[in-house]
């Protein structure tokens, strides 16, 4: 198994060759586009406050991925940037979401287990959190013979994505679905939309463990403009059902650690004190100056002064979180808009019927 044995300054050489070695993949799962060289000198690059310590995970390995035991025959993958998870047992290996930027490390890091354990070391069963590719398009690299299993709406988006990379699912389920495999007890659960129509809650109740990708990153603020969720309404309530699992430890599909319930109700805090922020800034921005100016030119207008609430809703958010969640300082205000919107346009407040 991976360990942090070695020495400081290869520990943090690892980590970077690692970083840069999946650079490519993540900038192009962002919507990034490597056609040629950047043009642009690093010194014209914005400065962003430290990233405190407590967000950082083990150092990756020199293949550039971290193995680790979670509870019993439960364990953990991470490349710094995303996660899977796996359960070893006698009749092979349940995994849990196949990130690509993971890859073919996914099956080396289930190999270094199994040979420590005495354990048959092949996936069995894949099972899916939600649809999308930057959590399972390394699902292909399973083969044909594995059990891929997730919610009914993974399989109908999986089926119009029509992406080899990822197989849609062959078992799925509506509500609750219970796994018995090798002995082992797996819990899935859909309780309505999130971050996509189809992103499942699975829980480990033998190993204290809730497996809920995209919605907290352990450590982090929101990915860009609220982890890009398509139901905000339904994000925001998502910390409350967590929480009424029993459990421990969250694997969030995200960066470099574990998460905590402590992590669970910061995050739940955060996001709070966004919804909140937004309410006041929305009654306190006036709004005339930015017509004023613009006159006819409504879009200029309308973007300035959401921009102006947004940042107005940020700030002391930024203030409050900025050394508790990393990159507080970078993604609060795209996650205020986002906020923003789904106030006024999901739960109509601010609107008013014209006389």
């Amino acid at each position: 198994m991976s360990v942090l044995d070695s020495p400081t300054n290869r520990r943090t050489f690892l980590a970077r060759s690692a970083k840069v070695a999946t650079a490519p993949a993540i900038a192009a799962l962002a919507g990034g586009v490597l056609a040629a060289p950047a043009s642009a000198d690093a010194t014209d690059l914005p400065d962003y406050a430290p990233i405190p310590p407590s967000a950082l995970g083990p150092a990756v390995n020199a293949q550039g991925y971290y193995v680790g035991r979670i509870e019993r025959n439960l364990y953990w993958v991470t490349d710094g940037t995303y996660q899977a998870a796996f359960l070893t047992t006698k009749e092979g290996v349940v995994l849990f979401d196949a990130p690509p930027t993971i890859g073919h490390n996914l099956q080396r890091a289930i190999d270094e287990i199994a040979s420590a354990n005495g354990l048959p070391n092949k996936v069995t069963h894949l099972v899916y959190s939600h649809h999308h590719a930057d959590h399972l398009g390394g699902s292909s690299l399973f083969g044909r013979d594995v059990e891929r299993i997730g919610h009914a709406e993974t399989r109908r988006l999986l089926l119009r994505d029509n992406d080899p990379a990822r197989p849609a699912p062959d078992v799925t389920f509506e509500d609750r679905k219970t796994l018995h495999i090798g002995g082992e007890r797996i819990e899935l659960a859909y309780q309505g939309t999130n971050h996509t129509p189809d992103n499942i809650y699975i829980h480990f109740p033998d190993h204290d463990t809730l497996m809920l990708v995209d919605i907290n990153l352990p450590g982090w603020v929101p990915f860009h403009s609220f982890n890009l969720n398509e139901d905000v309404p339904g994000s925001i309530a998502v910390p409350a059902k967590a929480l009424a699992y029993p459990w421990t430890h969250h694997v969030g599909g995200h960066m470099g650690r574990l998460g905590s319930r402590d992590d669970m109700a910061t995050y739940q805090s955060y996001v709070n004190d966004i919804v909140d922020n937004v309410k006041t800034a929305m009654a306190t921005v006036d709004p005339t100056p930015f017509f004023a100016k613009y006159g006819d030119n409504t879009w200029a207008a309308v973007k300035t002064y959401q921009d102006a609430i947004a940042d107005y809703a940020a700030a002391p958010v930024i203030r409050k979180y900025t050394g508790v969640l990393a990159a507080a300082d970078v993604y609060t205000t795209s996650t205020a808009f986002v906020i923003l919107e789904s106030i006024r346009l999901d739960l109509g407040y601010g609107s008013q019927v014209h006389p």
